[in-house]
């Protein structure tokens, strides 16, 4: 922030030695009427924001009552893995068939069951009401089933038997939580050596994206909100908690806030007309059919709340690195004018935006590849693959964030070039390229024509 000058004449800046305040970088002040235009957007967001937030709250979950055919989930370890012989395949005439039958009469791979997959396990509880005790459970062996060994921690599914038979266990899965939290402290710690207390801000910024995800937007679009609405403010909240935290209260920092609000509002609208004018649905899958017939939520709103939030984190990233970008510059060349600095930021946007929108369409074909094996191995022709619902709408959200990212790089850069050029001293005069200044006073001194024309 502005706030007047040294004794040697030289402005001083609130942020000289803090990166924090509207103010500029490297104790080079801002302009006073930059940092009004700035605030006189960001204070109604932000209080239009947090207004938002309180009133589409969503109202705490009901505890769901306890039945008596409700199955708990036990953690346990395998302490032996008792194989037998897997039962014959049976054809639909109840014939026995062996797995090279199976194979001709189906014209596919052979479906033979893995001798691994038929037994039962010995598990020792490590949870639930009787740590400790053993339990027998069935080997599952149906397709896609996993391999389970001894010494594997896995989960079990408690289902109360009836009468006095006692509760029943099913293998479910692998227990995975050691493992995850191990990667989990890897990421941090390798987070936190490389950025240090930035590492560290940016790590409270994803919990706080985390916390509004999970108990704002998810919640709130159960409840019955409108997806698409909750997701603008959820995605405003999560931009201006976000950026501030991990980068400080700078004019570089709001001027990324600004571009990227405006960018993703380009974003909904160009992905709504897309998704109207292909008359999707959303509804693509079971997931999201169960969704629009017991819960009645809105599939299609749901789809465009799925595109904004997917196109924030990589819009963030683009804006940010533009109003970084133009700050230095700035720093660097102070003669720069509107124009120069403009051109030479838009340089580096273009060669960020040609490497980001391929991340971009490799994201979501790395998403999708599943399906498009399916795809393949249906011999499907390209033109029915791609109009498919569920390639069309991939499409989408790929054209609307590529299209959204692009406008980010203009207007961010514009925008913060706008407030990082200096406006001409009483005591400067034309540089040789004629369209840049160049102080005649240095550090209190007259400068002689010869040191301005090489400086």
């Amino acid at each position: 922030m502005y706030l007047g000058t040294h004794d040697e004449g030289e402005p001083f800046n609130m942020g000289a030695h803090h990166d924090h305040g509207l103010a500029g970088h490297r104790g080079e002040p801002a302009s006073r009427t930059a940092i009004r235009a700035v605030l006189a957007v960001i204070i109604p967001l932000s209080l239009v924001t947090l207004g938002a937030l309180v009133w589409m709250w969503p109202s705490a979950p009901e505890p769901a009552g306890p039945t008596s055919t409700q199955m708990k989930r036990v953690t346990g370890t395998i302490i032996r893995v008792d194989l037998k012989p897997c039962p014959k395949q049976v054809a639909p005439d109840g014939l026995p068939l062996d797995a090279r039958q199976l194979e001709q009469e189906k014209g596919g791979r052979s479906p033979a069951q893995d001798p691994r997959r038929c037994g039962n396990a010995l598990v020792q509880m490590t949870s639930g009401p009787l740590p400790g005790r053993v339990a027998t459970a069935e080997l599952p062996s149906g397709p896609g089933t996993r391999v389970f060994t001894v010494g594997d921690d896995v989960i079990l599914l408690d289902m109360p038997g009836e009468d006095t038979q006692g509760p029943s266990y099913q293998l479910s899965d692998h227990d995975r939580s050691n493992p995850l939290w191990l990667i989990a402290a890897a990421f941090i710690l390798a987070v936190i050596a490389f950025g240090r207390w930035r590492g560290v801000t940016a790590l409270i910024g994803l919990a706080v994206t985390f916390a509004l995800l999970l108990l704002f937007l998810i919640p709130a679009i159960i409840e019955g909100r409108p997806p698409l609405l909750t997701a603008i403010v959820c995605a405003a909240a999560i931009m201006l908690a976000v950026l501030y935290l991990t980068h400080g209260f700078t004019l570089a920092t709001s001027i990324a806030v600004i571009g990227t609000l405006g960018s993703l509002t380009l974003t909904g609208v160009l992905a709504m007309a897309a998704i109207n004018l292909t008359s999707l649905t959303g509804i693509t899958d079971d997931s999201s059919l169960y969704l629009d017939l017991s819960y009645q939520i809105n599939t299609q709103g749901l789809l465009l709340a799925s595109v904004i939030i997917g196109s924030l984190g990589v819009l963030d990233d683009v804006t940010v690195t533009q109003a970084a970008t133009v700050r230095e510059l700035a720093h660097a060349n102070p003669s720069y004018s509107f124009i120069q600095l403009y051109r030479a930021a838009a340089r580096v946007g273009r060669a960020h935006i040609a490497s980001v929108i391929n991340t971009i369409i490799l994201a979501y074909a790395g998403a999708s590849l599943p399906l498009l094996l399916m795809f393949s191995l249906g011999r499907q022709p390209l033109g029915d693959v791609i109009t498919s619902p569920v390639i069309a709408q991939e499409i989408v959200r790929s054209v609307a964030g590529t299209l959204g990212l692009i406008a980010a790089v203009p207007l961010t850069t514009a925008l913060a070039a706008l407030t990082a050029t200096r406006p001409s001293s009483p005591d400067a005069i034309p540089g040789r390229d004629g369209d840049s200044w160049r102080p005649a006073h240095r550090n209190g001194k007259r400068i002689s024509p010869s040191a301005r024309s090489t400086s």
